[in-house]
Parts: structure tokens; sequence; C-alpha cells
């Protein structure tokens, strides 16, 4: 019993600690300040079955 407490606890510290080490939080590397319509961009590359270019990912940019 003492043994699984310890676990719980100590897997509690590692995910209160998750993200610490970055300075402003983020989980992904900083983005280029462009808003895309991702759902639409999503559904688009999910129908042809690949990847979006470039060139068609700016069809998705947010002004």
């Amino acid at each position: 019993m003492i043994i699984a407490e310890r676990k719980t606890k100590d897997a509690l510290d590692k995910s209160n600690k998750f993200g610490e080490a970055m300075q402003d939080g983020r989980l992904t590397n900083p983005s280029n300040e462009k808003v895309y319509r991702l759902r639409e961009a999503i559904l688009l590359s999910k129908r042809l079955g690949r990847t979006l270019t470039n060139e068609e990912m700016k069809k998705f940019e947010v002004d």
C-alpha cells in the first residue's frame, strides 16, 4: 500500500512540474504568427489523402 502511494505521489509531482522548463508554457514550437481555419484544412487533407502544400494552406489563412 505504501509503495502504491509513493508511485501516485511521484506521478503527480512529475505531472505538476510538466512544462516548467518552457519559458512561456507552450507545448509546441512557436507559431509563425499566422492563424488558420484548421478544421477546414484538415477536412480537405483527409479528402485528398495527403498533407496540404504551403500554397494550399495559404487558402486557409485568416486575415
